[in-house]
């Protein structure tokens, strides 16, 4: 530097510069009497002979050094007229910075409880300050000239990610929900990342959630289903469009009009059909008393005989009195043992008719096919 004192200041024109260093190319010999000014927003860190020396704050202050104007000058001559009493100044820039994004640079998946797996990308905005200036700068800056918020924000950003990525996996449940709970998700992450930031003199004053959302092509298939919940009952709406556009036929597009004729005629049989004979649906899901088919299970009203999907006998109405195996209504011959459904039963000893399936005579009260009579019937004398 010259030799008359100097006036050591530093205003941001850019408002992202976090350091600043004078000078630029490295140290200088301030003399004694030299003029710092710090600004509000502001501290100043001096360098001696390698060392931090002092802080100063907001405010003008006098350094005091061992170069005298003039003098120095003169007895730096073994030196190459450069003193040997050599110092920088640092200013650190306290306010609050913002405007800094994160985002996700490629699509995460997550395991979602009604979507399956699904593929997210999420998106927002932070705020930071610097507080420990001597730990941010001998930590993050060392002796660089210059340092600016886009010399950090890629690295913060990838720390942000990290920890999103985990807490996300932790607290996701479904993306449809997530809107809801982007402020309670934010102050719990803000939380969480905030230490990475305190181990480098930082502090993350604001981190705000903009959105978590899937690709675009899950987003049109999200939008679909909403789209036919909204609609309801297709049927019915479908029916609605074709009345309202038969008719209001726009004026002037008669080529519209005559498409449109052609569709509806297309059409047409296929609705009246559904009009007057509806297709048939589960009467689980109506207030209806139901009983389940034994052969194909669907389920058909509690009073029916038959099932109206599959046409069996829900309720069974014919037994083989040989072997009770259960026969069709029709049988006249059963189909497991060949015996007659219809052939009398006739007592051995009254030669009266029985009722099928008996095992002792209505008449006489003998047994019938070789029955127990110590157990069963009246004791003959």
């Amino acid at each position: 530097m010259g030799v008359l004192m100097e006036i050591i200041e530093w205003v941001d024109p850019t408002g992202e510069e976090m350091i600043y260093r004078i000078p630029q190319e490295g140290s200088a010999d301030f003399k004694m009497g030299a003029q710092l000014i710090v600004r509000d927003s502001q501290i100043a860190i001096f360098f001696k002979s390698g060392h931090a020396a002092d802080s100063f704050t907001t405010g003008r202050h006098t350094v005091t050094t061992y170069n005298i104007p003039i003098l120095t000058r003169l007895l730096s001559l073994p030196w190459g007229f450069n003193s040997p009493f050599r110092a920088e100044a640092y200013f650190v820039n306290l306010k609050t910075f913002t405007n800094l994004k994160w985002g996700t640079k490629h699509p995460v998946t997550f395991k979602d409880s009604r979507l399956g797996l699904i593929r997210l990308r999420g998106h927002g905005a932070f705020t930071f300050k610097i507080v420990e200036p001597m730990l941010f700068l001998n930590t993050i800056v060392g002796r660089q000239a210059r340092y600016t918020t886009d010399d950090i924000q890629s690295y913060l950003r990838d720390v942000i990610i990290a920890r999103m990525n985990d807490l996300l996996g932790e607290k996701l449940d479904t993306v449809l929900d997530m809107p809801s709970q982007y402020t309670e998700l934010a102050e719990e992450f803000k939380g969480i990342v905030g230490t990475e930031f305190t181990k480098y003199g930082l502090e993350l004053v604001d981190f705000y959630i903009a959105s978590i959302t899937p690709p675009e092509d899950v987003s049109k298939m999200i939008d679909q289903r909403s789209g036919m919940e909204a609609v309801g009952d297709l049927d019915k709406f479908l029916k609605y469009e074709m009345a309202k556009g038969l008719g209001m036929t726009p004026t002037g597009q008669a080529g519209a009009g005559m498409g449109m004729a052609a569709g509806v005629g297309v059409m047409m049989p296929g609705l009246l059909q559904k009009v007057f004979s509806p297709e048939q649906t589960d009467l689980k899901g109506q207030k209806v008393a139901t009983v389940t088919c034994p052969k194909c299970h669907a389920e058909t009203p509690e009073q029916s005989r038959y099932c109206y999907r599959c046409g069996a006998a829900v309720v069974v109405q014919n037994n083989c009195p040989h072997c009770q195996q259960e026969l069709p209504s029709e049988a006249n011959y059963c189909l497991y043992c060949g015996h007659k459904l219809d052939a009398k039963t006739t007592c051995p000893h009254c030669q009266s008719e029985v009722i099928p399936g008996s095992k002792f005579c209505g008449s006489c009260g003998k047994p019938l096919n070789g029955a127990d009579q110590s157990d069963h019937g009246p004791s003959q004398a």
